[in-house]
C-alpha cells in the first residue's frame, strides 16, 4: 500500500485537508464571535477519564535525577481541567486539542484524535443544544455544503433537528420501554433476547444497553436531519445532573448525523460528594472488567467542593465532523498524518 506521505497519496487527500482547515477556522470564528475564550490545558493529567469503558495511556514523569516521580496519563478529554477554569470564574470557554484513547481504532476512530470542548457557566444542556446547531451550520457553510454525507446517506444540517429521548428511541426502534427495566437486568436481558438481539449470560446492564443502541438505534439516527438523542439512564452519565422531571435519567445528549455519533453533552454535575461516589463506582467496574483503575483527581473534587456554577458542556469529535463535511468514510482521510497502529 502506498504510504500517506507519498505525493500521489497526499494529492488525493489534500482536498479533504482543505476542508479540515476551513472547518477549524469556522469553529474558532463561531466561538470567538460569541465572546468565548479559547483556552489550553495540560495534556498530562492525574486521571485521564472517569468512564468505565474508556482507556488511557500512562507515562512516568521523572525528576531531573531520573528517579521515578509520578504516574500521569495523556488526557482522553480536557474536561476536568476546563471545569476547574469554570470554578476559577471563566464564563464561556472552548478548546481544540489532541486527546488520546487506547484500545480504539477503526474507520471512525483514531487512538489520537482532535476534540472540541466548550462550556457555558450559568447554563444547561439546552443552551449547548442551541450552540451545537449553530456550530454545525457554520462549519457546513465554511465547507461549502448544505448536507453532511456518509456513504449513501445525506443529512440536511440546515433543517430543524429531531429531538428524541433515549426512552422514546428504545420504544420506537427496539419496542422496549426502558422505564420497566432500569433496575432489572434479568428482565432487560429477556426482553432484548425476545427482540432478536444476542445476549450473553455474563452481560451487565450497560452491556445490554449498548448492544441495543448499536444494533437497533444508532444506525438509524440522523438520516435526514440531525438527531439530538437526550436523557440517558443515570448510570450512563457519570458526569451529568439527574433530569429534574425524572431523576432516573440524566441530562445528557448526543448528536447523531448519518448514523454517526458526533458529540456528547451534559448538564454538568456540580455536587462533589455525588461525583466522587460515581467515580468510585466507575473504577470498581473498570477493575472488575479490565483489571485496571485510575486515581481520583482530588484537585477536581476540591474544585467542585469550592463551588462550580451550573454549567453546560460538550465534547465534539472534530475529525468526524470533517469527515461528514467532506463526505468521506475513513477518518484517516481527514488527518494530516494518520497514526499507524498496525
Amino acid at each position: 500500500m502506498t504510504p500517506w506521505w507519498h505525493p500521489d497519496s497526499f494529492a488525493r487527500q489534500r482536498p479533504y485537508l482543505r476542508t479540515r482547515q476551513a472547518v477549524i477556522r469556522a469553529i474558532r470564528a463561531f466561538f470567538d464571535g460569541q465572546g468565548f475564550d479559547e483556552v489550553e490545558t495540560p495534556i498530562l493529567q492525574v486521571c485521564p477519564v472517569m468512564d468505565t469503558h474508556i482507556h488511557g495511556f500512562g507515562t512516568d514523569v521523572m525528576g531531573v535525577d531520573l528517579q521515578f516521580k509520578k504516574r500521569l496519563y495523556l488526557h482522553t478529554s480536557p474536561e476536568f481541567a476546563m471545569k476547574k477554569l469554570l470554578v476559577a470564574g471563566m464564563p464561556a470557554i472552548y478548546q481544540i486539542c489532541h486527546v488520546f484513547r487506547n484500545a480504539e481504532g477503526s474507520r471512525r476512530h483514531s487512538v489520537e484524535f482532535t476534540m472540541l470542548e466548550w462550556y457555558r457557566a450559568q447554563a444547561g444542556y439546552e443552551e449547548i443544544m442551541t450552540d451545537t446547531g449553530g456550530l454545525l451550520r457554520a462549519c457546513a457553510a465554511a465547507a461549502g455544503v448544505t448536507h453532511f454525507r456518509h456513504r449513501e446517506y445525506a443529512c440536511d444540517v440546515f433543517a430543524e433537528p429531531e429531538c428524541l429521548s433515549v426512552r422514546d428511541a428504545f420504544v420506537r426502534y427496539a419496542g422496549i420501554d426502558l422505564d420497566l427495566y432500569l433496575e432489572d437486568r434479568d428482565a432487560f436481558s429477556a426482553v432484548i433476547a425476545a427482540a432478536g438481539i444476542r445476549v450473553a449470560a455474563d452481560d451487565r446492564w450497560d452491556d445490554l444497553f449498548f448492544r441495543v443502541m448499536a444494533e437497533k438505534i444508532e444506525p438509524v439516527l440522523g438520516m435526514a436531519v440531525p438527531t439530538i438523542l437526550k436523557d440517558y439512564p443515570l448510570c450512563m452519565a457519570s458526569l451529568a445532573r439527574p433530569c429534574p422531571h425524572d431523576p432516573r435519567y440524566a441530562a445528557r445528549f448526543e448528536v447523531y448525523v448519518c448514523g454517526i455519533e458526533l458529540s456528547n453533552a451534559f448538564d454538568e454535575l456540580t455536587d462533589a460528594a455525588v461525583q466522587r461516589e460515581r467515580f468510585e463506582s466507575e473504577m470498581t467496574a473498570k477493575k472488575a472488567l479490565y483489571g485496571e483503575t485510575y486515581p481520583v483527581d482530588y484537585d477536581f473534587i476540591a474544585a467542585l467542593e469550592h463551588g462550580m456554577p451550573r454549567s453546560g458542556g460538550i465534547a465534539l469529535g472534530v475529525d468526524r465532523l470533517v469527515m461528514l463535511c467532506a463526505g468521506v468514510d475513513d477518518i484517516a482521510q481527514v488527518l494530516w498524518a494518520p497514526v499507524d497502529t498496525d
